[in-house]
C-alpha cells in the first residue's frame, strides 16, 4: 500500500509538496511554511539528475532574481551528513542564480524525505519542468523505474508525457557513447539520435549528420540507405553578356524573360501572367500592329 502511495503521489504534481496536501489550507498557512535560509547553508542535491547548467540562462535568471527575488521557494531536506545545512531537493538552478545574484538568503520550504523520496522528487521535477536533456531525461525515466519499479504507462501518466515518448526517450540510452556527447553537446537533437537507434554504424553517421548540417528527415534517410538526399543543384552563376541581354529584353517587352545556353543552342522563355500579355507578345513575334487582325 505504501509503494502504491508513493506512485499516486508522483502524479499530484509537485505543488502539493509545497505545503499541506489538503486543498483547504490556505494561502496563508502555506506562506507561513516558507522561511528564509542563508544561501551558504544550502548544498546541491545529492539526486539532481541534471548534469549541465546553461551559463546564459543563468545569467539570465540571476538578473531577474535580482529584479524580482526568487519567487518560488526551493524545496529542501535537512542535510543528512551536516546539522547545519539544508539539501536542495528541487531548485538549484535558482540557488545557483541566486548566488550570482549576490543573495544573502532564499526561501525555502523544508521537508523531511528519505533518500527514495528525494530522489524520486528531484527526477519528476526536472522532467515536468523540461529543464533536462535528452539523455537526462531518459536517465531519469530509466532511474524511476528500475528504483521505484514504475511501469511506463504510469511513469508517463505522472509527468504528463506518452508511453511512446517514455520508450523513445530511454532508447537513447543504448545508443553509442560517443553520439551520447554529441547529444549533450547539442549537435544532434533526440530526432537525430532516434534516427540512428538500428544503424549499422551510428557513431559513423552522426559525425556525417554533424558534419554535413543534416536535418533529422535526411538523417532517417541517412541511417536507412547509408546516403543522405543530395540537395537540389543550384544554378550556376550566369555571365555578365547573358544577364545584360536577359534585361535588355525584359525592359523591351515589360516582362521577365530568361536566355540560357546549352552546347551550340540554348532557349529563350518569357515569363507571361495574362492572356493579354501572351497576346501582345504575339502580335510583336507576328509584326502585327496592335488593334488589327
Amino acid at each position: 500500500m505504501a509503494e502504491e502511495g508513493r506512485k499516486r503521489g508522483l502524479g499530484r504534481g509537485l505543488s502539493a509538496l509545497f505545503g499541506d496536501e489538503s486543498e483547504e489550507k490556505s494561502g496563508f498557512d502555506r506562506q507561513r511554511q516558507t522561511r528564509g535560509v542563508p544561501i551558504e547553508q544550502l548544498r546541491p542535491g545529492r539526486f539532481q539528475p541534471r548534469r549541465i547548467f546553461d551559463d546564459e540562462a543563468l545569467h539570465t535568471l540571476s538578473e531577474s532574481i535580482r529584479d524580482k527575488g526568487v519567487l518560488q521557494p526551493l524545496l529542501v531536506r535537512r542535510h543528512p551528513d551536516d546539522a547545519n545545512a539544508y539539501e536542495i531537493i528541487a531548485g538549484e538552478r535558482r540557488w545557483r542564480a541566486a548566488q550570482m545574484a549576490r543573495l544573502h538568503e532564499v526561501p525555502v520550504v523544508v521537508k523531511e524525505l528519505d533518500d527514495r523520496s528525494a530522489l524520486e522528487i528531484a527526477l519528476v521535477e526536472n522532467i515536468q519542468r523540461q529543464d533536462l536533456t535528452p539523455l537526462e531525461e531518459a536517465d531519469g525515466f530509466r532511474r524511476l523505474m528500475e528504483e521505484f519499479s514504475h511501469t511506463q504507462e504510469a511513469l508517463a501518466q505522472a509527468v504528463g508525457k506518452s508511453r511512446s515518448h517514455v520508450a523513445n526517450m530511454m532508447r537513447l540510452l543504448s545508443l553509442p557513447e560517443p553520439v551520447k556527447r554529441l547529444v549533450e553537446s547539442g549537435e544532434l537533437t533526440a530526432g537525430h539520435a532516434r534516427a540512428l537507434l538500428n544503424a549499422a554504424d551510428p557513431t559513423g553517421l552522426a559525425r556525417e549528420i554533424v558534419k554535413r548540417g543534416l536535418n533529422v528527415r535526411q538523417a532517417e534517410s541517412l541511417a536507412k540507405s547509408g546516403k543522405a538526399p543530395r540537395k537540389p543543384a543550384t544554378a550556376p552563376a550566369k555571365d555578365a553578356d547573358t544577364a545584360a541581354l536577359e534585361r535588355d529584353l525584359t525592359e523591351q517587352l515589360g516582362l521577365k524573360v530568361d536566355v540560357s545556353f546549352g552546347g551550340r543552342g540554348g532557349s529563350l522563355t518569357i515569363h507571361y501572367r495574362t492572356l493579354d500579355q501572351l497576346d501582345d507578345v504575339l502580335r510583336r513575334l507576328q509584326q502585327t500592329p496592335a488593334g488589327k487582325n
